[in-house]
Order: C-alpha cells, then sequence, then structure tokens
C-alpha cells in the first residue's frame, strides 16, 4: 500500500512541477529579443501578415522560450524561439493562419 502511495505522490509532484511552470525563466530583454525576432519571421515567410500581437504566456515544459500571440487579431501561434541564437526552431499555427509565401516554402526567407 505504502509503495502505492509513493508512486501516487512521486505523480502528482512531477505533474505539477510540469503544469506549474506558467512564467519564463527569461529576463526581459531576451524575451523582447525573442518577440522581434518571431515579428521578424512572420513578416519575411507569411503572406498577408498586418499585426503582430504578443500574449504573455511563456510556458514551456522543456524550459525553453516559447512566444505566443496572434497574427492579424485573429490567427494564434506558437513558436519556438532558440534564447542564444535568436532563431525560430518551430512555428505552431492555429486555424486562420496565413499562407507561407511561396519563394519560403522550399527554404526559409531570411528573417
Amino acid at each position: 500500500m505504502e509503495k502505492y502511495l509513493f508512486i501516487a505522490l512521486l505523480s502528482i509532484t512531477m505533474l505539477a512541477g510540469c503544469v506549474g511552470k506558467t512564467n519564463s525563466n527569461f529576463d526581459e530583454e531576451t524575451v523582447n529579443k525573442a518577440r522581434d525576432t518571431v515579428k521578424s519571421y512572420l513578416y519575411n515567410n507569411y503572406e498577408n501578415i498586418r499585426t503582430v500581437d504578443f500574449s504573455d504566456d511563456l510556458s514551456d515544459p522543456m524550459g525553453g522560450l516559447m512566444i505566443r500571440g496572434t497574427v492579424n487579431g485573429k490567427a494564434g501561434f506558437s513558436a519556438s524561439v532558440d534564447p542564444k541564437e535568436f532563431t525560430v526552431n518551430s512555428l505552431g499555427e492555429k486555424e486562420g493562419f496565413p499562407k507561407v509565401k511561396d519563394e519560403c516554402k522550399e527554404k526559409v526567407c531570411d528573417y
């Protein structure tokens, strides 16, 4: 019985550690530079980007830097950013997100 209780408590503790991490461990300068990188990436690689707005949610269960927001006031995104090189590692697009520019489909355009 004690064995099962220990396993349950350990599991809950580990889960709480992953879920409870809602703020970033990155300083404001790093976050702002990452946001500038994401904004440049979006404007240079996607069609018809008029506005980019960011949320305050920087959480990433793996400890990386995740930038979230919306484009054109409606389509959400989340971008994983390398906090050392300030490059976009990946971009998650929600419904209604603009299309990638033709010239940027095979290779990421400069940003």
